[in-house]
Formats: structure tokens, sequence, C-alpha cells
């Protein structure tokens, strides 16, 4: 397309190009035309056209010319339509799109409104913000206002409909698509019957170019019928994902099902005339539904909304039946989980020294990544397996539970209060088990070392307290920065939990291991169905702890390896760091030495803390579509509710709330069991 005057007048573009019966078929003219109008009073331009109907008639002329056989169906089927049956592929292509658009056939409508607006959402919206009867005397001057009965056009819309029906029927007949929505089996399959009835109505159409449908249509009742099973069907099966699992390529299609499905519908609506005047609106709706689907054919934004938030929801889903067991609601609950944070920092304080052990060992810096890591996943796992906790890993399961709690409460005010209340538990919950791990990682640390120490006749933490000491000033280290590192890394390691426990569910590998033929005749059924439930309960933590201690373990490593100042700190290292720092001192430090670093373990568990939760809220808020407009509302009522009862958010005060939070949490409970 050629350059142009953006600032020509549209009545001496109108002048130069249209004074005359013009037979070009080029572009220019009506881009040109297109850019001006947008600058211009639109009345007076409905005005030039009534006072000067010669021009009016060349300018029609001219339309009709451009778009003379000029088919539009792959505006229909194609754009704001997914193309590819996985995220990636459709992420690369349409990025692609974006910098270097595709070559198309010159002969279509796609082809010219690509060559005409230069920005298709823009001209949607000045259109959409014009009076409704200025477009309706625009339409009604240019000839246009009754294209929409006319026989070429139906039938490319037909057309358009059939090709829809025949892809979104292939997709919906995939056996895994199938066994998402095992409510159909006993019924007739909609999709096909949505394509027998379109089919039927494309041959009638070619019988008879002057059918035409209306509201009371048996045909068009029918169609809308089929339609509505169809999408059904998608939300049984979309429904069922917390049941069956879901792997990214079944989310994929069944969105691309939905949106060709919902595009059929809006194509027929289109085709339903009760009355005069709806030839001239849905003349309209076709022209503005092209338009629309155009400027939305390679936004990135909506596909990764549109394609991450089921998968999120489901990470998020199996996420928080796991978080609803870290939150205490009796002073017996809240013991028992200062005695698992306890047991938690135990292991810790060990794996504090065995980390100061191997790094006197001569090697490589992947090597120590190697040993640091080794050191962090086993020391996880151990924690995992033998039932205590580690504190910093609640965050990420219990951002997802309070979000599902709400969302199954629904976000009112009246249940704001409640919610509140629920935080108290949560946050106590986090403090003690906060306290449990510092209270015996730094005595359990310094109790080894010193053993060390008289066992060997060496202290082995005098060449590196220096190092160990400065790392807990925030002053003189980059200690928040690393600690909101690990705050990241424990999010991760909440996202891998979901994400193994989502495709255990899908690929239903506890089932194919309780039924596995070698298994059963080498140790036994009843060995098969103990394994098949072990595995369903603890291999996603087994699996989310090992890369948790492996993201721990590298960080320091790589990052010296690429030259970045990069590792993590962790509220419970940090103690036991801190007495080894304090031991390898014989105790002598200066009082600023001892203060700044004793804030510091508990400023690091903050940020732990903060970033994860934070990183798991959005990720949780965001897959169950909760408004987030709403949200500050909540905060202040948590806000109001910790300062009329400070106390509850450390201890495990008795409250008229306690039932109904008990009440929050057992739904969430119950739930999780029916899966």
């Amino acid at each position: 397309m050629k350059l142009f005057n953006s600032g020509t007048n549209f009545e001496s573009v109108l002048k130069k190009y249209f004074s005359f019966k013009n037979e070009t078929l080029a572009l220019d003219p009506f881009a040109e035309f297109l850019e001006s109008v947008k600058r211009a009073d639109f009345t007076d331009v409905l005005n030039f056209f009534r006072n000067n109907s010669q021009l009016t008639e060349n300018f029609k002329y001219y339309l009709d010319n451009i778009f003379n056989e000029k088919p539009f169906n792959l505006s229909l089927t194609e754009a704001n339509i997914l193309s590819e049956n996985a995220f990636i592929p459709e992420l690369k292509k349409r990025i692609l799109n974006k910098v270097l658009p595709p070559v198309v056939n010159e002969k279509t409508i796609w082809f010219m409104i690509d060559n005409v607006s230069l920005r298709p959402k823009k001209d949607l919206e000045f259109f959409h913000n014009l009076p409704e009867n200025e477009i309706d005397d625009f339409f009604t001057l240019l000839g246009i206002s009754d294209f929409i009965i006319r026989p070429n056009v139906k039938k490319e819309m037909l057309f358009a409909m059939n090709i829809l029906s025949w892809r979104v029927t292939g997709a919906a007949m995939e056996v895994e698509v199938v066994r998402m929505a095992p409510e159909y089996r006993n019924f007739d399959n909609p999709f096909l019957a949505l394509q027998n009835e379109l089919e039927d109505l494309a041959e009638e159409l070619e019988k008879n170019p002057e059918l035409q449908l209306d509201s009371k249509d048996s045909r068009y009742k029918q169609i809308k019928i089929y339609v509505e099973q169809c999408l059904e069907f998608v939300s049984i099966a979309f429904k069922n994902s917390s049941k069956y699992g879901i792997s990214g390529k079944i989310n994929q299609s069944l969105l691309k099902i939905r949106q060709q499905v919902q595009r059929i519908y809006e194509i027929v609506q289109l085709l339903v005339i009760d009355n005069e005047r709806d030839v001239l609106i849905n003349s309209k709706q076709l022209v503005f539904n092209i338009l629309r689907y155009k400027s939305h054919k390679n936004n990135i934004s909506d596909l990764i909304n549109d394609s991450t938030r089921m998968i999120s929801h489901l990470i998020t889903n199996h996420t928080a039946e796991t978080g609803a067991h870290y939150i205490t609601s009796t002073r017996k609950e809240y013991m028992t989980m200062f005695y698992k944070a306890s047991g938690g920092g135990i292991i810790v304080g060990a794996l504090c020294v065995l980390k100061l052990l191997y790094g006197y060992i001569p090697g490589s810096d992947f090597s120590h990544a190697f040993l640091y890591s080794m050191n962090y996943a086993m020391g996880f796992i151990m924690i995992y397996l033998m039932g205590f906790t580690l504190a910093t890993k609640q965050p990420a399961m219990t951002a997802a539970t309070m979000t599902k709690v709400l969302a199954e409460e629904g976000n009112n005010k009246s249940n704001h209060t409640e919610f509140a209340h629920l935080v108290s538990k949560l946050f106590r919950s986090q403090f003690i088990a906060f306290v449990g791990n510092v209270l015996l990682s730094f005595p359990i640390a310094l109790l080894i070392i010193y053993g060390l120490d008289v066992f060997f006749s060496h202290n082995l933490a005098v060449e590196k307290s220096d190092k160990l000491l400065k790392d807990l000033d925030p002053f003189k280290s980059k200690a928040i920065l690393h600690a909101s590192i690990a705050g990241f890394y424990l999010f991760i390691s909440g996202i891998i939990s979901g994400n193994i426990g989502n495709n255990s569910v899908f690929y239903q590998i506890p089932e194919r291991i309780a039924k596995n033929l070698s298994i059963r005749e080498l140790f036994g059924k009843k060995f098969a169905k103990g394994l098949s439930k072990y595995y369903a309960k603890n291999w996603p933590g087994i699996v989310s702890n090992f890369w948790f201690g492996v993201f721990l373990g590298a960080t320091a490593p790589v990052g010296l390896f690429f030259g970045l100042d990069l590792d993590i700190r962790h509220i419970t290292f940090a103690a036991g760091n801190f007495a080894i720092g304090l031991y390898g001192k014989d105790f002598s430090v200066d009082s600023y030495t001892f203060w700044i670093s004793f804030i510091t373990v508990f400023l690091i568990g903050f940020f732990n803390f903060l970033v994860s939760f934070s990183l798991s809220m959005f990720l949780a808020f965001r897959s169950r579509k909760l408004n987030f407009g709403q949200v500050s509302e909540i905060y202040k009522e948590i806000f109001k509710y910790m300062i009329r009862n400070p106390l509850k958010f450390f201890f495990p005060l008795r409250s008229r709330l306690d039932k109904k939070a008990d009440d929050l949490m057992n739904t969430i409970s119950t739930k999780s069991e029916d899966h």
C-alpha cells in the first residue's frame, strides 16, 4: 500500500479519487479515506455524501468492485481462534506473525483488512464510539445496509460454520477429550448432531438462495440447542479436570473447541432476521465482528491468560488440598505444629554443618553445586517423609488454600470477617512453625559443631565464621535479595508439587501401579495397592522437595560461575549458620554483630514468607478469576481484625468464629477426598 498524507481532508480524498467512476481495484483510496474520516466530524462526512449524490454513487461503485467475490470465511474461521493444539507452538506462531505478518491471498477480505487498516482495534473503537443513528445512515448511504441477506454472503457464512463444525467434531472425538466428559457417553454426540444440522441447512440454501431464518424457525432452534450442549460438554470437561487432571494439550483442545462452537453460534445469530430492522443491525454486526476477530488474531496476552488459567487452577487445586493440613485450629494442633517444626529444625541444624564440611572438599564450582544440592534435597525429603515441617514450605501451599476457601465461600463483604479469622489461624500456624524451626536448628548446629571440635580437636567453623556472620548483615551483604530468591524457589517448589499431583491424576499413575501385572506377580496385589497409595500421597512432595533442595544448593555455585552475586538465605539455615558463626568466633563478637545477625534471621524469614506467599496468592487469585478490585477490601478487613485481636495472630485463643473457619476448611478437605 502506498504512503499517503495523514493530514488530507476527507472531502479532498473523495474528490481526488471519486469525481469519476473509478475502475481501480487498488486499496489506497479506501485506506486514505478511512484515515481522513477518523480525523473529521462524522456528521460532516454524512452530510457530504447526502449533498453529493454522484460522488456517492462513484464511491459505492468502487466499494462494489474491491469487495466483489472476495471470500471472508477466513476472517470467521481463523481469526482469534487457536490454530495449534499446544501452547508453545501457538505462542511462537503469534510472535512470528507480529514480527513478520504472514503472506495471505490478495483476493480475500482478510488481505483487505490487513492492508487498509493498520490498527483494526483502534478503527473498531472509533466506529463503536459513533452514535448508532450515524452508523446506520453511513451503511444506508453506501448501500451496504442489507448485505447480510444477500445469497452470496449467506452462503459464505454457512460455509464458515461448516468448516468450524467439521474441525470441532474431529477435535471433540479425540479419545482423551471424550474421557474428560464421561457424562456424555450415554447420549448422542452433540457435535455430530450440530454438524449434520449445518450441512442440511447448507443444502437447503443451495436449493433456495432466498432462504431466510427467523427466531421461531425449527432449524435455528435445533442449532441453538446443539450449540448449548456442545458448550456444556466443554464446561463439564473443564469441571472434571479436578477429578481426572488435565494436560496442556487437552486444555488447549478444549479451549479451541469452545472458541469454535461460540463462533458458530455468533455466525448463526446473524442469519436470524425477524424484522426489517434486523437486516441493518446484523449487517453492521458482521462488519464489527470481523474487525474484532482480526484485531485479536495475534493477541499474546489473551493466549497466555486463557491457556494457563486452567493449568494454574489445577496446580493450585492440588496444592490447596495439601495446604489445608498446615492451618492449625486447636491448641493441640498448634503444639503439634511446633513439635513437627522442631523436628524439621533438628534436621536443618545437621544440614548446616554438613554444608560447612562439604565446603572444605576440594573441587570445582559444579561439584560443590552437586554436593550442596544433594545435601539440601535429601534433608528436605527426610523432613517430608518423617512428617516434620519446614516453615517456609507452608506459604506456597496455604495461599492456594486461602484462595480456594474464598472462591468456595464467595467474595462477599459478609464473609470477609470469617476469612480474616482464617488468616489469623494461618498466621499463627506460620509463627509457631518459625519458632519451632529456629529454636531447634540453632542449638543442634551448635551441638554438632561442638562435638566435631571435641572429636577432631579442631574448630571447623573458624575459617567460615566471618563470612557466615557477614551474610547475616543486610548492610554488608545482599541478605534480603537472597532471602527473596529463596522465597521464589519456595513458590516454584509449590508449582512443581501441584503439577506433579495434576499429572499423577491425569495419567492415572496410582491406578497403573495398582493394576500393573509385573508388580502384582513379583510382590503381590497387596504390595501393589500399598505402593499405589504411597505414590499418590507422597510422590508430589518428594519431587518438589528434591527440586527445592537442588535450587537452593546450586544457586551460589552457578552464580559464582557466571560472576553473579547470587545466593539463598533461608530462616532455618540462617539460624543454624548464626550458631556456627558464633562458635567459630568463640562467642566473642560485638553487640552490633550479634543483634544485627539475630534480627536478620527473622527478617530473612519474613521475606521468605512474603515472596512465596505473595506469588502463590497471585497465581491462586488468577486461576480462580477472583476480582482483584475487591482484594483491597479483604486486606482492610484483615488489618482491622488484627488491630482488634492481635494475640489471635500468634496464639490459639478461642473465638466464636472458630466453628465457621473449621467448616470452611472441612469443605476443602471433603472435596479433596471426593477427588
